[in-house]
C-alpha cells in the first residue's frame, strides 16, 4: 500500500510539480539566461571568425572549401544575426508595468524562455563547427599544358592510360613505372592520369613533381606543397622532409607521381613515405627513360609499362635488325675488347643490347633475335658513323642512294661499308676497309661481285661473295645469307681463320664438298637453317662426295650450331661436338625453319623413334640440355616422351607434343631414375595437340617441385584425356597462369581428386624405387 502511494506521488510530481518549477525558473533566471545567450553568441562569433580566416587562407592557396564548412558558416551567420536582433529587442522591451512599480512578469517570462532555447542552439552550432579539415586541394592540370594527341595516336595513348589506371586499382601493386624515350609525351600522360585518378576518386589526394636529371630536393618538395596547399615554416631540408612526410601520412590514400626520373630518388630526403614500409595507402607512379629504375625496393609490387612499345606505330620504323648481325659487325670491327671467343662476344652483345633496351634506344620485338630502332636514333647513329667513323653508308630511304661511287681520296678514309647497290665496280681502293656489306635493294639479296673487286682491300675481315673470297686468307666471318648458290666452293676450306660461317636461307644449296667444313678448324659458329640438308653417312659408300655430319667432330671450337637433318639415322652414335655446344637449333625431319625462337637450345624431332635412342647417343646428350623441345609423330610406345630423358628433363622450359597417336602418358614416375630428381622442374609452357590416346599428363607420384615453374598449359583435341593433373601435382602449380583446353570431348575436370588414384600412384612409385 505504501509503494502505491509513493508511485502516485512521483507521477504527480513529474506531471504537475516539475513543469511548474521549470516555468517559474524562466522568471527567476531571466537575467542569467539573457547573459548566457549573449556569451554563447560572442563565442559563436569568435568561432565563425576563426573559420573565416582559415577559409580565406585556403582560398588564397588555391584550395577548395569543404561543403559542410560553407554551410556551417551560412547557418552560424544567420543565427548570430537573429540572436543579436533578439538581444537588441530585449534591451528595448518593457520589463515593468504600473508605471514601473511592478515587474512585467509576462514579458520577462517570454524573453527568458527564448533566450534559454537560443543559447542551447548556439552551443550546438559551436559543437557542429569542430571540423577536422576546413579545405582540400583539388588537382587540375592546366588545360593549356595538356596538348591534344593526334587522332592516329589517340587509341594507343588511351590503351596506355587504361593499363596504368588498371594498375592503380590493383591492391597488390604499390609502384608503377612508365618508361620510354624522351619526347614520347610521358609527362602529358602523367597529367592526364592525375586528372583521371581525381575524377574517379581513386585516392584522397594526388600530387605530382618533376624530378629531372639533377634532382633539386627543395624544388620537388615545393611542387608537392603547392598541390597540398600547405606552407613550410621549416628552413632545413630535413625539417621540410619531416613536415611533408607527416602531411602525406595524413592522407589515407595518396598517389605520388614522380616524373622524369634519371636515377633512383632518396624518398626520405624528400619526405615521401615509402609505400613498401611506411604507408600502405601510398602509391608511386614513376616515369623514366630507364627501364631498370624501380625506386624503393625490389620488383615485388612493382609494375612496368613501356610507352614506346604500346605506341610504336608513331615512333618506330618497321626495319628490324638481327642481333646476329650486330655480333658479326662488332667482331669484324674488333669492338669487343677482351673477348677471345664468339660466345664471349655474343654475351657482350647481349649485355649491351639489354642496356640499349633499358634506355629505349632499342625496342624488343618479342621475337628473338630481332630488335627495332627508333627512327630518330637510327638516323643519328648513321650520321655519327658516317662522319666520325668514316663509314661508307648509302641506304635507299634513309640518307641517300649511291648513284656514283666516291672518288679515290675519299675511299682511302673508309673503314667500313654498308651499301645498297645493284651493281659493283671492278674494284675499290679501300686499304683500311674492314667489314664490307652490300645488297641489291630490289631483291634484298647478295649482289654479283667482280673478280678484281677486293684487290684494294688489304684489311677486309667480313664480306659477301663466293669463290673469290677464298683469297681473303684472314677472313673471320663469312655470311652468305639468302644466297642462290647451289654448291659451296671447295676453296672455302682455305679460309683457316674463319670463325663464323652463315649459310642461312641458302635453300638451293645442295652440295658441300666432303671435308670443306671440317677443314675450318677455328670455326665457332655454323648456321645452316633453311639451307643444306643433303648430309651423307660417313663411310656408307666409297663414292661419298657430300658433307658428312659426323665430320663436325673435327671442329673442336664449335659452340653454336643451326642445322637440319632429314633423318636421325644420319647422326652418329656419339659425337663429342655436342658436348661443347652452347647454342643450337637442330631440326630432325621435315620441318619448316623458324626465324624467331624463344631459347638458345632448340630441338625439333619429326617421326623420331624413342626406342632407338640408345643407338644415337649424341641425341641423348642434346635432349638433356635442350630448353625448347618440339615432338611431332613421336614413336616408341605409350610413354615415349619419358624415354627421351629418364632424368626428368631438368633444363627443358617449353615442351610441344603433337600427332603422336600411341602416347598415353607424357611422363611416368616409373620411367625416371631414382636419382633424377623432379620431373620438368623448370618447364614454363606445355602444349599437347591431337594425342588421341593420351590418358594422363603425368602418371604416378612425383617429388615436390615437379612442374613447379609451369605457367601455361594448352591442350587441343586429346579425346582420351579426362583430367589434366592429379591433386598431388596440382598442389605444386603455384605459378600457373593460363590453361586452354580445346576439343577434348571426354575432359571432366582440370584436377583429379580421386584418392584411390593417388594411392595407386604412390604404390607404383614405391615399386619403382
Amino acid at each position: 500500500m505504501v509503494e502505491i502511494v509513493i508511485s502516485v506521488a512521483a507521477k504527480v510530481s513529474e506531471y504537475l510539480v516539475d513543469p511548474v518549477v521549470r516555468q517559474l525558473g524562466y522568471l527567476f533566471h531571466y537575467r542569467t539566461n539573457i547573459q548566457d545567450l549573449s556569451r554563447q553568441v560572442e563565442n559563436l562569433r569568435d568561432a565563425k571568425t576563426r573559420h573565416q580566416h582559415s577559409v580565406g587562407e585556403a582560398k588564397r592557396n588555391g584550395r577548395k572549401i569543404e561543403d559542410e564548412v560553407s554551410q556551417w558558416l551560412t547557418h552560424a551567420d544567420g543565427f548570430i544575426q537573429d540572436a543579436s536582433n533578439f538581444l537588441d529587442y530585449d534591451k528595448a522591451a518593457p520589463k515593468s508595468c504600473f508605471k514601473g512599480l511592478c515587474p512585467n512578469l509576462k514579458s520577462r517570462y517570454q524573453l527568458s524562455r527564448k533566450a534559454k532555447k537560443k543559447a542551447m542552439v548556439a552551443a550546438q552550432i559551436q559543437e557542429d563547427g569542430r571540423f577536422e579539415m576546413v579545405s582540400y586541394y583539388s588537382y587540375r592540370a592546366p588545360l593549356q599544358e595538356i596538348r591534344s594527341a593526334s587522332s592516329e595516336a589517340l587509341p594507343s595513348r588511351m590503351l596506355v592510360l587504361n593499363e596504368v589506371m588498371e594498375a592503380l586499382r590493383d591492391a597488390n601493386i604499390n609502384r608503377i613505372g612508365v618508361w620510354g624515350l624522351g619526347g614520347v609525351a610521358k609527362t602529358t600522360l602523367m597529367k592526364q592520369l592525375a586528372q583521371q585518378a581525381e575524377q574517379d576518386k581513386l585516392f584522397d589526394a594526388v600530387v605530382m613533381a618533376s624530378v629531372f636529371q639533377t634532382p633539386d630536393h627543395k624544388e620537388i618538395q615545393h611542387q608537392f606543397v603547392d598541390k597540398l596547399g600547405m606552407k613550410f615554416e621549416e628552413l632545413s631540408e630535413k625539417g621540410r622532409a619531416a613536415r611533408l612526410h607527416q602531411r602525406l601520412n595524413e592522407e589515407k590514400t595518396i598517389l605520388v607521381i614522380l616524373d622524369d626520373l634519371w636515377a633512383e630518388l632518396d624518398l626520405d630526403k624528400i619526405g615521401i613515405p615509402s609505400p613498401v614500409d611506411h604507408h600502405q595507402g601510398c602509391k608511386l607512379l614513376l616515369t623514366s627513360r630507364n627501364r631498370d629504375i624501380k625506386q624503393d625496393g625490389d620488383s615485388k609490387g612493382f609494375s612496368t609499362l613501356n610507352i614506346c612499345k604500346k605506341t610504336n606505330h608513331g615512333f618506330y620504323s618497321r626495319i628490324k635488325q638481327s642481333l646476329d648481325c650486330l655480333l658479326k659487325y662488332g667482331v669484324g670491327l674488333r669492338l669487343f675488347k677482351g673477348t677471345n671467343t664468339l660466345e664471349e662476344a655474343r654475351n657482350r652483345v647481349d649485355v649491351l643490347i639489354d642496356k640499349l633496351k633499358a634506355s629505349n634506344l632499342l625496342l624488343d620485338t618479342g621475337k628473338n633475335p630481332f630488335v627495332t630502332m627508333h627512327d630518330v636514333v637510327r638516323n643519328v647513329t648513321i650520321e655519327i658513323a658516317s662522319k666520325e667513323h668514316h663509314e661508307l653508308t648509302f641506304h635507299k630511304g634513309t640518307i641517300t642512294v649511291l648513284e656514283e661511287w666516291p672518288n679515290m681520296d675519299e675511299l682511302q678514309k673508309f673503314t667500313m661499308s654498308d651499301v645498297d647497290v645493284s651493281e659493283l665496280p671492278e674494284g675499290l681502293v679501300c686499304p683500311k676497309l674492314q667489314p664490307f656489306v652490300c645488297r641489291d635493294p630490289s631483291t634484298n639479296s647478295a649482289v654479283k661481285i667482280p673478280n678484281t673487286f677486293f684487290e684494294g682491300m688489304k684489311h677486309l675481315q667480313l664480306g659477301g661473295g663466293i669463290a673469290i673470297i677464298a683469297e681473303l686468307k684472314r677472313l673471320e666471318i663469312l655470311s652468305l645469307i639468302d644466297s642462290d648458290i647451289e654448291e659451296l666452293p671447295r676453296e672455302i676450306e682455305e679460309l683457316t681463320h674463319l670463325r663464323l660461317l652463315d649459310l642461312t636461307d641458302c635453300s638451293k644449296l645442295k652440295v658441300i664438298p666432303l671435308n670443306v667444313i671440317s677443314s675450318l678448324a677455328r670455326l665457332e659458329d655454323l648456321r645452316m637453317g633453311n639451307s643444306f640438308t643433303q648430309w651423307e653417312v660417313e663411310g656408307k659408300t666409297i663414292t661419298t662426295t657430300n658433307a658428312s655430319f659426323a665430320k663436325l667432330k673435327h671442329l673442336p671450337h664449335l659452340a653454336s650450331l643451326d642445322m637440319q637433318l632429314l633423318d636421325a639415322k644420319l647422326m652418329p652414335k656419339d659425337i663429342a661436338t655436342f658436348d661443347n655446344l652452347v647454342r643450337y637449333r637442330i631440326f630432325v625431319g621435315d620441318w619448316r625453319w623458324e626465324e624467331s625462337y624463344e631459347t638458345d637450345r632448340m630441338l625439333k624431332l619429326y617421326k623420331f623413334d624413342a626406342s632407338l635412342l640408345h643407338v644415337v647417343d649424341g641425341m641423348s646428350k642434346l635432349l638433356k640440355r635442350t630448353e625448347y623441345l618440339h615432338l611431332d609423330e613421336l614413336c616408341g610406345g605409350t610413354n615415349a616422351v619419358s624415354k627421351l630423358d629418364k632424368e626428368g628433363f631438368s633444363k627443358l622450359k617449353h615442351l610441344n607434343v603433337e600427332r603422336s597417336s600411341k602416347i598415353q602418358y607424357i611422363v611416368k614416375s616409373v620411367d625416371l631414375t631414382p636419382s633424377g630428381g623432379c620431373a620438368f622442374p623448370v618447364m614454363e609452357t606445355l602444349s599437347l595437340n591431337r594425342l588421341i590416346n593420351l590418358e594422363e599428363v603425368c602418371h604416378g607420384q612425383f617429388p615436390a617441385g615437379s612442374f613447379g615453374c609451369l605457367r601455361t598449359v594448352k591442350v587441343e583435341y586429346c579425346d582420351g584425356l579426362k583430367f589434366l593433373f592429379p591433386l598431388s601435382v596440382a598442389r605444386g602449380l603455384s605459378r600457373l597462369e593460363k590453361i586452354k583446353v580445346t576439343g577434348c570431348e571426354n575432359m571432366v575436370e582440370m584436377v583429379s581428386q580421386r584418392w584411390e588414384e593417388i594411392k595407386e600412384d604412390g604404390d607404383e612409385y614405391d615399386d619403382a624405387s
